[in-house]
């Protein structure tokens, strides 16, 4: 059956995130990511989520409540992904990607070509073995337009031997439909 992009993304996380895993929201948003994360690694995972607005840690934060998820080992982080690093030093089993702007919120505050390869590139390198990076990517607005190119040309160019990709794309769909981005690392 053929559905959202945002389910067909759940599905495949479902299959590459194991209780007590370590995992990235990069784009932290209204925190639906980072709760759905929470659940696949339990309360002996880790998740560590990132937004340049308070406003996503706000509503992450009120979410998480809502859904009475333990916290302990859920890092809200006021940071942009470029700083990952900072953050995480250990092997991760999926980084999830949002791209775009907060929903409900400035929509002149977008995730940028630059900062969002840098951040692929970084999530990279803590992907383990065998792990996934989902990039949800919305081309709706002028730079998610150019971030759509430059991340899918920066895609393109990974080495086919350490790397598996997977490109979704709603063909029929108007108004610049999201597609969905996977990579997988085939080998370290």
């Amino acid at each position: 059956m053929i559905v959202k992009l945002t389910q067909v993304c759940s599905m495949f996380l479902s299959k590459y995130v194991s209780e007590g895993d370590t995992v990235i929201d990069a784009t932290m948003g209204n925190g639906m990511d980072t709760l759905f994360l929470a659940k696949l690694v339990g309360n002996n995972g880790k998740v560590f989520s990132f937004d340049i607005q308070q406003e996503a840690l706000i509503r992450t934060k009120r979410l998480l409540e809502k859904e009475m998820i333990d916290t302990k080992n859920i890092h809200l982080i006021h940071d942009s992904h470029i700083n990952i690093k900072n953050y995480v030093n250990d092997a991760v089993s999926a980084v999830v990607f949002n791209l775009g702007y907060l929903p409900e919120g400035d929509h002149g505050i977008t995730t940028i070509s630059e900062s969002t390869i840098n951040a692929l590139r970084i999530s990279l390198e803590l992907l383990k073995k065998d792990g996934l990076v989902s990039v949800m990517i919305y081309p709706g607005h002028e730079e998610g337009i150019i971030e759509k190119d430059n991340v899918l040309n920066y895609a393109r160019q990974l080495d086919a031997k350490r790397y598996h990709i997977l490109y979704l794309d709603m063909v029929n769909q108007s108004n610049l439909p999201p597609s969905l981005l996977l990579i997988t690392k085939k080998q370290e």
